[in-house]
Parts: C-alpha cells; structure tokens; sequence
C-alpha cells in the first residue's frame, strides 16, 4: 500500500510512539498533584512546553495544550471576538477557503453580530495581501488566515500579512496546522499574535494540538472547570499525546530542510506525469505550495469513484479534507478559486510522505492514468465531451 494521505493523518514517529509509552507505564502521575509522583509527569509536561515553543520560536507560557488544531481554532478566535467585543470592534476578517473549524465558527459570531469578511481566493490559491490591508476597518478586531491550505496546499504571505495587522493594530491568527513540519516558522518574525497546530499531522498522536497565544492577549477559555493551562483550557492534561507531540515536533522541524529536498522532486515528477492526461489541471501556485502536496481535477469523472479504485490498486489518497469525506458537495476550496462544480467533483489531493520513493511515483502516474482513462470509457458526461454537445472546461 503506497500511503498518500498526510494531509489526513500521519503516521506516528517512532520516538513519538516510545515518548507515549513510557509517559503511560511509568510516569502516568497527575500532573496538578503534588506528591513525587505527580511533580514528575509535571516536569515532562513543562519540558514539553519548551520543546514545543521552541519549534516556533516562541516562550514556554505562550503555548497552551489543546485537543488538537480545531479546538485552538476556536479558542484563538472566540478569545479575539470576545477581546473585539469589549472594545467595540466587531469586524473579522478571513478567506473563502479557510478550514471549516474556522469557517463554523466564524459563521457563529455572524449569528452574534458580528461582521465577517471572507476574502476572495485567487485562481492560484494565494491571499493577497494589500487586499486584507483594503479590507480592514476601524472596527476590525481579528484578521484569521490560513498558513498553508489543507487541500490544494499552497501557502500564504504569512509574514506580510502579519506585518499589515501590526501596522493597523489588529489581532492576526494563523491555522498552522498543515504547516507545521513542512515549512519553517518563528512566529516573532512572522508578525503572528495566535497560531494553532495539531500533532497528528507531523506524525504525533491524534487528539492533542496546541494553541500558540502572544504574550499579553487574554485567552476566553472554552472549557471550564480547574486551573490547568494557567486557568485557560480546563482538564487533566494529556501528558503522554502532549510528551508524544513535543518529540514529534522536534523531529518534523529538524527534518525540513532533508525532507523538502526528498519529497518535493517526486511531487514535481508526479505533478508532471498527471498533467500528461488530457482535461486536468494542478489546483493551486506550482510553486508557493507544500512541498508534498499534489491536487487535481479531472474533467468528466467523479473523484469518489477515482479514490476507490485507487484504493483497490493499493494507493490510499483523497479528495479533499478528511473532515468532509462524508459529504456530497463539492469542496469549498476548490469552488472557492473557481473551480465549477463538475470539475470540482472530479477532483484527487495526494499528500506524500518522507518514505515516498521514485518508484512509488512512477506507480501513482501510471495507476491514476489508466484510472482516469477507466472511468471516462462509461461517463455519459465524457461522451457528451468527446462528442461536442458539451464544452470542455478544463483545456
């Protein structure tokens, strides 16, 4: 099986799966306890903290522990509305093709009074970022953008974006969680105020993430009950997925530079080899994207159909987020740089691993050719195509 759905989910580090396992059979203490026992899992959760702050370049008390990145989503935006709301500013600012614990929650605050903004995404699937400064207004209270989409992988002018909301004074939020691993990242260069991550998507375990919040800007806590994460996110902590996190983070952020020079070569070769078939088309910039991501579409074909007999060819990939497989409609991002609706459906995200091989890929083109080709043979959309009565879209 030729795994080709990191976007999705990882699979967990060694050093990560070692890290959790020793946390859960030998320092398994609660950490708010005060005895020995307890201080210790204590020193491996503040320990953590500082690994994890690193990877960022930011300080220890600047990074909360989350269930993962959708629940620091929420956290960093319900905490700069709540923030927005005190001073009179009711005005967020985000794109079209944000992640949907993003768009729901921005969809929340609207409900609230609040006024959202959702930029436009441009056919290559950037932000621009003197639209964002046009956009802003005196009761702007939050800009929240992407750093690198989930699906079509591209990735964002975070730094002058940053620099825009420095410079009006307005809180600037990042989802990282795609990122992180994949492309460096020191917030204080970068002009962030709240980032969000979650470790499943750098080969750490599921159900844990972290929220990074500039010093100064007060958190609206989600969750109520004791003091944990400095009163803000209330629950014994996941000490082994938080240990586990901190040894995955470590590892991805080391291995970036290695890991783009091996992975992105085979995601151009692929990249190369899908274009060859006729009435596709690469979503989103060639070259301002994730090193291992690759999403197209193909003209008369359904994706669904695409994925399984994909699957039954030994090759795991998908068509959007993994959030939204169970949905019929087509995906949001890619209707959001202006894809149609029946090219969107046709559409493949293959998302590389480090262990992809040259030979893997050269099996990824020819499978996903002759699928393609397989499935136009009994589309009556394709016919109707080839046969003129319909035009193509997709040159």
């Amino acid at each position: 099986m030729i795994y080709a759905d990191n976007a999705a989910t990882t699979k967990m580090s060694e050093s990560a799966v070692n890290a959790m396992f020793s946390v859960i059979s030998e320092n398994y203490g609660n950490p708010s306890s005060l005895y020995e026992f307890g201080q210790k899992a204590k020193e491996i959760l503040e320990r953590a903290r500082e690994d994890v702050a690193a990877s960022i370049g930011a300080q220890p008390r600047e990074i909360y522990f989350t269930s993962g990145g959708s629940e620091a989503d929420n956290q960093a935006i319900r905490s700069a509305a709540e923030l927005g709301k005190k001073a009179g500013k009711k005005h967020i600012i985000s794109s079209a093709f944000e992640h949907h614990a993003v768009l729901h929650t921005l969809n929340k605050l609207e409900k609230e009074g609040f006024e959202i903004t959702l930029l436009p995404v441009h056919e290559n699937g950037i932000i621009i970022p003197s639209e964002v400064e046009e956009a802003i207004k005196e009761d702007t209270c939050l800009v929240t953008i992407m750093f690198a989409n989930n699906e079509i992988g591209t990735i964002q002018p975070i730094k002058e974006i940053g620099s825009i909301c420095r410079q009006h004074k307005v809180l600037f939020h990042t989802d990282a969680v795609q990122a992180i691993g994949h492309v460096k990242i020191d917030v204080e260069d970068l002009n962030v105020d709240m980032l969000s991550a979650s470790a499943h998507k750098f080969h750490g375990p599921k159900g844990v993430g972290f929220l990074y919040v500039k010093k100064g800007i007060m958190l609206t806590n989600l969750i109520e009950g004791g003091a944990q994460e400095r009163g803000k996110r209330a629950g014994t902590e996941n000490v082994p997925g938080i240990a586990a996190m901190a040894v995955a983070v470590k590892e991805a952020v080391a291995g970036i530079d290695a890991n783009r020079e091996k992975v992105q070569p085979i995601r151009d070769k692929i990249i190369a080899g899908l274009k060859e078939i006729p009435h596709s088309a690469l979503n989103g910039d060639l070259e301002k994207r994730l090193p291992g991501n690759i999403n197209f579409c193909f003209e008369g074909i359904e994706g669904e159909s695409l994925l399984l007999l994909l699957d039954d060819k030994g090759i795991a990939a998908s068509s959007g987020s993994a959030c939204t497989s169970g949905s019929l409609d087509p995906s949001h991002v890619l209707l959001a740089i202006g894809r149609v609706h029946d090219v969107a459906h046709g559409s493949l995200r293959l998302s590389l691993g480090e262990d992809i091989t040259e030979e893997d890929a050269d099996y990824i083109i020819s499978a996903v050719k002759d699928t393609v080709t397989y499935l136009r043979g009994f589309s009556p959309v394709w016919r109707d195509l080839e046969a003129g009565k319909t035009k193509f879209i997709l040159e």
